[in-house]
């Protein structure tokens, strides 16, 4: 159903749940998936997936094991997601509305945020001990 609605209508917009991508992505922050496109894929791209347990998961992409099969993870978690087959992966996010506020993944910031988050790992241990803490 959610496949045929990203391809019938070009994009999905879902409100988030969870904490895995804070703090980029956070509680209730609506995101905007594009249909999966893997000619257009780069290292740090957020994917829409379906799980093994039948959940959607929205992680950042790291990258590839065999020609169909995906390495994710959530920013805020220290290890990667189970492999995703390509037939698994719904969309890319192309926006995130925060607050009434649009950003898109090629804003600085959050370009800059994507290379952080890549380039240094043990930022996602920071960010779950002060996700800890604080919930």
């Amino acid at each position: 159903m959610l496949q045929k609605t990203i391809n019938n209508e070009g994009c999905i917009s879902l409100p988030s749940e969870g904490n895995s991508m804070y703090p980029l992505i956070q509680q209730g922050d609506i995101c905007r998936f594009a249909p999966f496109d893997p000619n257009s894929l780069k290292k740090g791209d957020i994917l829409l997936f379906w799980a093994s347990n039948g959940k959607l998961v929205a992680h950042r992409f790291y990258k590839m094991e065999s020609e169909n099969i995906y390495r994710c993870k959530g920013d805020t978690n220290l290890g990667f997601d189970e492999p995703i087959q390509k037939e698994r992966i719904l969309g890319t996010l192309v926006s995130i509305e925060k607050q009434g506020h649009v950003v898109q993944p090629s804003n600085l910031i959050i370009a800059g945020w994507s290379k952080l988050i890549i380039t240094f790992p043990f930022l996602s241990f920071i960010l779950r001990s002060y996700l800890n803490r604080r919930f």
